[in-house]
């Protein structure tokens, strides 16, 4: 039985011209998977606004799991992170837009937990990528903030979001085994999709 697993990073946004994430997913994109693998990537710009659309992209895609990708650019490892928090900071996304509420859902528990089982996930980036390591906070920005609709959104589903770090200073794109790392995350995460 095939696999639908849906890749979704964000683009450029204030600081980061050039979003590593995006590169990885689109390079996981092109990649050549296993048959019982299907591989579809969406770029989502760097806008609160997009949030309130979220919901429907995945209901759209119907995945049997998602990987979340994202930059933090002072991190040296790479993250897998465990969970998400119902709160936003007040920054400006890529067209200074600021997000509607501190809040991003009205009367939601605190915390989400990935419904993947992060361990394997880990195992998998280190195989191929090291550091990388589980993280307990994906900031308040962003990221965190489509993690946590995500996880909100699809409750059965694998989902899960991986920090990468920024890009060395001068390189035009990540390492090669950044993009090695997370490709094993895809497939471990398609083995708990098997399962789920």
């Amino acid at each position: 039985m095939t696999r639908r697993l849906l890749i979704c990073a964000f683009g450029p946004f204030p600081g980061v011209a050039a979003n590593p994430a995006e590169a990885i997913a689109r390079a996981l994109g092109r990649r050549r998977w296993p048959g019982d693998i299907a591989v579809t990537v969406e770029i989502l710009p760097t806008r609160w606004a997009v949030l309130r659309r979220l919901p429907a992209l995945l209901a759209r895609h119907a995945p049997d799991g998602v990987l979340l990708l994202g930059v933090a650019a002072r991190r040296r490892a790479l993250c897998v992170e465990t969970r998400a928090v119902n709160r936003a900071t007040d920054r400006p996304d890529a067209i200074r837009a600021h997000p509607d509420h501190h809040q991003l859902v009205a009367g939601g528990p605190a915390v989400r937990r990935t419904t993947a089982r992060p361990r394997p996930l880990l195992a998998a980036a280190r195989a191929a990528f090291t550091p990388a390591r589980l993280s307990r906070d994906a900031g308040r920005y962003l990221c965190n903030a489509s993690y946590f609709i995500a996880l909100e959104s699809l409750p059965a589903v694998p989902v899960v979001f991986v920090h990468v770090p920024g890009l060395p200073r001068g390189s035009p794109r990540p390492p090669a085994g950044l993009t090695r790392a997370c490709a094993g995350v895809v497939t471990a995460l398609a083995a708990q999709a098997r399962r789920s």
